[in-house]
């Protein structure tokens, strides 16, 4: 798919079609780079091209296609004991259940397979504008962290899921086990940037970036220590979840990193669970919602801990959205 237009004042390329294309401004920039981009007739890859009045400017918009696997031996070996569940899917999006110990896309310091490889392998279609390493990939979730995703299968899908989740119509809400109850439901508003002592860790930082996150309090375990609280994220940094629990002493049980200190030795990986997903199909426009259902790992811990009854009763999908309207 084409389009043409035409320049009507001077003006950089990228700043030009962001005000005229639908589109992310990563987004532009890839179609640029990947010389998708012609001024003139001819094909360009400068995003800071300075464009004159009345030059024509093309976009080739290109189709989704079927990527390549890495070695396909190592991706079914890796991917082995890794239980992707499909929730829902379409022509144009594909909605998944993410199992934990699976990094979504591909990283210098990844050395197994990814969620992407898995995509591949399938022989899914995916959108292909926003790099080679991140075809489909509309948003993540950190390696240990499971549950629900949505992933992009064409570029036309891909670009309006990308405006929803930057206009924050787009969202999911969390469930996590952490260990010292909450006093109250709250909000934390506290900046987050990269940790100035551990490059592997993010904390509350003056010049970080703004980060505002709600905690709902859902159950209590049996013995008191342990509750079950919802989340709701209004911006998403890097593990602003975790980082903002750890800025009031809370923390998700297996969470090591962000200073949990149990000796449940059972938990080998942090009890956080991406569990609804709500947006408005790309294409349709039809608003839709999907649950992923909790992992073995945190439905065994509550089972043992937690009067399940009352669970069941507050984390149906309503029950965890209404949870945050007396207090957002």
């Amino acid at each position: 798919m084409d389009k043409n237009f035409i320049v009507q004042e001077a003006n950089r390329l990228d700043k030009f079609l962001a005000s005229q294309i639908d589109a992310s401004r990563n987004q532009i920039e890839q179609l640029i780079k990947k010389e998708f981009v012609k001024v003139d007739g001819k094909t360009v890859s400068k995003t800071g091209l300075k464009l004159k009045e009345n030059q024509e400017i093309e976009v080739h918009f290109p189709q989704a296609e079927l990527n390549p696997v890495k070695d396909e031996e190592f991706v079914k070996e890796s991917l082995k004991d890794k239980n992707v569940k499909i929730i829902y899917e379409d022509d144009h999006i594909l909605v998944v259940n993410k199992p934990a110990g699976l990094t979504v896309h591909d990283a210098p310091s990844v050395k197994d397979a990814t969620l992407v490889d898995w995509l591949k392998l399938k022989n899914i279609s995916l959108s292909t504008i926003s790099g080679e390493e991140r075809h489909g990939i509309v948003h993540r979730l950190d390696k240990g962290t499971t549950g629900v995703m949505v992933v992009a299968k064409t570029n036309e899908a891909h670009v309006g899921l990308s405006k929803q989740l930057e206009a924050k119509s787009m969202g999911r809400y969390y469930l996590a086990v952490i260990d010292l109850p909450l006093k109250d439901n709250i909000i934390i508003e506290k900046p987050i940037g990269r940790n100035p002592n551990n490059r592997l860790k993010m904390s509350i930082e003056s010049n970080g970036r703004n980060a505002k996150s709600a905690f709902a309090k859902i159950a209590l375990s049996k013995n008191e220590k342990f509750e079950l609280v919802a989340a709701k994220l209004f911006t998403g940094r890097t593990h602003q979840i975790r980082v903002h629990l750890g800025s009031i002493n809370r923390h998700i049980l297996g969470d090591n990193l962000y200073g949990f200190k149990g000796e449940l030795n059972k938990i080998n990986r942090f009890y956080l669970h991406a569990y609804n997903l709500y947006l408005t199909h790309p294409i349709t426009n039809e608003d839709m919602s999907f649950k992923a259902d909790l992992p073995e790992d945190i439905n065994n811990f509550l089972n043992n801990n937690f009067q399940m009854e009352m669970i069941n009763d507050n984390i149906s999908e309503n029950d965890i959205i209404s949870s945050f309207t007396s207090f957002t």
